[in-house]
């Protein structure tokens, strides 16, 4: 299932990511950002996750958090995208997670990741539209002053 939400203002932010001339910064930037606005999602879902104490800390609450990289099982069911795109996944990289997600035969479902997204999402996509534009700003000064101790 996909999701479509507007964030307004990004066009400004496109083009000053673009002035920095390097698809390696933007990426980064995109990168850093992102991370940033996926951890209160990771920790609501860590807060929402059944928990089993005779596991002992090593179980699904411990399994979520944000991530660029994503384990080889994981990477077989996402698309690829294009080299210039940036990926941050929230969540676990425990297989039973699905299983607790969604339920099976013998188990029902215990939503945790969903019901995190749904109350933090707003709250996502407002840190991804101010802080961008903030860190492609930094970076923008940055750049600059690296170039110019060069000459």
């Amino acid at each position: 299932m996909s999701a479509t939400y507007k964030i307004a203002g990004l066009r400004a932010v496109e083009r000053s990511l673009k002035a920095l001339n390097s698809h390696v910064t933007a990426r980064s930037v995109a990168r850093r950002v992102l991370k940033k606005a996926a951890a209160p999602v990771a920790e609501k879902a860590a807060l929402l996750a059944p928990d089993d104490p005779a596991t002992s800390g090593n179980d699904l609450k411990a399994s979520i958090g944000v991530s660029t990289r994503l384990t080889k099982r994981q990477r077989r069911a996402v698309r690829k995208t294009g080299k210039n795109a940036v990926e941050v996944h929230a969540g676990t990289s425990d297989p039973a997670g699905v299983q607790q997600e969604f339920g099976n035969v013998n188990h029902g479902a215990q939503p945790f990741l969903r019901p995190a997204w749904l109350a933090t999402k707003m709250h996502a996509l407002a840190v991804v539209t101010r802080d961008l534009a903030d860190e492609v700003t930094k970076t923008a000064r940055r750049v600059a002053a690296r170039s110019a101790k060069r000459r």
